[in-house]
């Protein structure tokens, strides 16, 4: 990075910062936001030529980046529970129609747990993951990939005892 573009992050990423955690309420997503900003000007310092008033430029293109980031997340979001609540044929295809019956109402079960609860059952049961694994895989607390497990378990029986009562 040029000596301007570092006096330039000195002078204003901290207000930019602030600007962009109050539009995305997310310190992840700001920093993001931020970073790809000032790669833009990396890669197109021209962007900056001719500007009278830096600090408001800036600002309007954090604004941009910002609404642009939020649109990309909430369609990838979008796409990921529209995937989510399709039914995913997790299981081999059962002769027995009891069996068969069980699978499917198990993977229905499953798509219901949110995401967060579905993803650590799905790595503790079908990958045989640790909590200390599933925690490193997910980016969280080994506690947190323990309370999700058993909290999705708990929803799972609830959702399959009516099945399972059937059956017996």
């Amino acid at each position: 990075m040029s000596s301007d573009l570092r006096q330039l992050y000195d002078e204003h990423a901290p207000a930019l910062f602030a600007f962009l955690l109050n539009l995305t309420r997310r310190e992840a997503d700001a920093r993001d936001v931020l970073q790809e900003l000032f790669l833009k000007l990396v890669a197109r310092p021209e962007l900056l030529a001719g500007v009278e008033n830096t600090r408001a430029f800036l600002l309007r293109l954090a604004h941009r980046q910002a609404i642009d980031a939020h649109r990309r997340h909430a369609s990838q979001d979008a796409a990921i529970e529209r995937a989510a609540a399709e039914p995913v044929a997790l299981f081999i295809a059962a002769g027995n129609p009891d069996e068969a019956a069980f699978r499917t109402a198990l993977a229905g079960a499953l798509a219901e747990l949110p995401a967060e609860q579905r993803a650590v059952v799905h790595l503790k049961l079908w990958e045989q993951m640790t909590f200390a694994e599933i925690a490193e895989s997910l980016d969280i607390p080994a506690n947190t990939a323990a309370s999700r497990y058993r909290y999705g378990l708990d929803k799972l029986q609830a959702l399959l005892r009516p099945l399972y009562e059937e059956l017996r």
